[in-house]
């Protein structure tokens, strides 16, 4: 049992999956399968601000006591949402497990918006947009994939605009909470020091606390966004904007694979890993930090969403260097389309990316989430362990073939804010 992920669905429709770990803190956490891209009005934030509403109160608890529930005893709550999901997690001691998944439930489900609470809100939102425009490579990011996705339900920024939330109305939630936060579109997720009996009687409780009747023996659970396994193409561009920031930031990508291409997401996940992954040792930040002095740091970001992808290569520099860093990283990306890694290097990068992602796994709030993810994306036959597998057969071949057609020149588009 200690090695397997445990899946099922919920009498009240939930989807449910549990993994067991050695440790007196439990994690849980309520994925829904709900983000920017189902706004009614793309780009208003709708699902960004619904969110923050979450948290200040439901038919039973008021703000104050959502907050008491779980960090009077220590343990942490939050959220955060994406294009495709929205997700509350919470870290709980073992014992109060049954108390933080019943607080996830009423969350989602049972919590009030109430129209002093939006207007309350709009301006905590709005701070916050204003503090990701005075981080240029968050600002930029989140430009870029905007451009990059053009004209599809995945382009819009999660945060929406000030414009947007300053009209935020509570219709505009209820409608969008009512068509999208529903039991069929929901997964809890688990990771705690318990055995199936156990933790089935602790969720059994946790459900029938929170208010949530059942609603049949075999209820239809709705899985993610269709998925797609073609690499879709996105808009080429090449754009400079003058923000009079103290540091130039760039920002050289294109479209990636989507969630359905399995083998070939593996292999740009190890291809964007050697070329900028975390690692000091990767080859972007060998040549542009260590050997030029050129930049702090220098990133390689792949997100896979269910239909599309984002591929970003970022980094900030001196202005008068921006154009060395440019001719760096388009030098290094067409080495890659033109030479075959070697046996040995690509063993190591393997080595080097499966322990990346064990010390990952270790982190059992990371590792709970992950699972709430892979139940939407796969259902009841979601594996942890499956990309590990495929991972080990990514040829080299692989990696010059995704170089090659991800890489390709006439796909990349770049953004300088300087």
């Amino acid at each position: 049992m200690e090695n397997k992920v445990l899946t099922d669905i919920l009498p009240c429709g939930i989807g449910f999956t549990f993994k067991r770990s050695f440790s007196d803190v439990a994690y849980c956490s309520l994925t829904l399968r709900s983000g920017t891209r189902d706004e009614k009005k793309p780009g208003s934030g709708t699902a960004h601000f619904t969110e923050h509403l979450l948290f200040k109160g439901t038919e039973t608890r008021s703000a104050s006591a959502i907050n008491n529930c779980i960090e009077r005893s220590g343990g942490d709550l939050n959220a955060f949402t994406t294009k495709e999901e929205t997700v509350i997690h919470a870290s709980i001691l073992k014992e109060e497990l049954t108390k933080g998944i019943s607080l996830l439930l009423e969350l989602a489900f049972r919590s009030l918006f109430r129209e002093n609470d939006i207007e309350t809100e709009k301006n905590v939102i709005i701070d916050e947009i204003l503090s990701y425009k005075d981080s240029p490579p968050d600002a930029i990011y989140d430009h870029f994939e905007e451009l990059l996705l053009e004209g599809t339900a995945l382009a819009p920024q999660i945060l929406g605009s000030m414009r947007s939330v300053r009209n935020m109305k509570r219709t505009d939630i209820t409608e969008y909470v009512g068509e999208n936060f529903t039991y069929p579109r929901a997964v809890l997720s688990v990771v705690a020091d318990m055995d199936e009996r156990e933790i089935r009687k602790a969720v059994s409780k946790a459900v029938a606390k929170s208010g949530i009747p059942p609603i049949g023996a075999s209820p239809a659970f709705s899985h993610a966004y269709p998925m797609s396994s073609g690499l879709r193409e996105g808009k080429v561009f090449e754009k400079t904007l003058n923000k009079r920031n103290h540091q130039a930031n760039c920002i050289i990508g294109c479209t990636g694979y989507p969630m359905g291409a399995e083998k070939e997401r593996i292999a740009l996940v190890l291809l964007c890993n050697i070329l900028g992954g975390p690692a000091a040792n990767s080859v972007m930040n060998t040549e542009l930090r260590e050997k030029k002095g050129w930049v702090y740091g220098v990133d390689a970001s792949y997100t896979p969403y269910a239909d599309n992808g984002v591929v970003a290569i970022s980094f900030g520099c001196d202005r008068e260097k921006i154009e060395k860093c440019c001719n760096a990283v388009t030098g290094i990306l067409e080495k890659f389309r033109e030479k075959r890694v070697s046996d040995t290097f690509l063993k190591n990068a393997k080595k080097q990316l499966k322990g990346q992602l064990l010390v990952s796994a270790d982190n059992g709030e990371q590792k709970c989430i992950t699972l709430g993810k892979n139940y939407l994306l796969f259902g009841k036959d979601a594996d942890d362990t499956k990309g590990q597998k495929i991972l080990d057969t990514i040829t080299a071949d692989d990696i010059i073939d995704c170089a090659r057609t991800v890489f390709s020149p006439e796909r990349l588009s770049k953004l300088i804010y300087i």
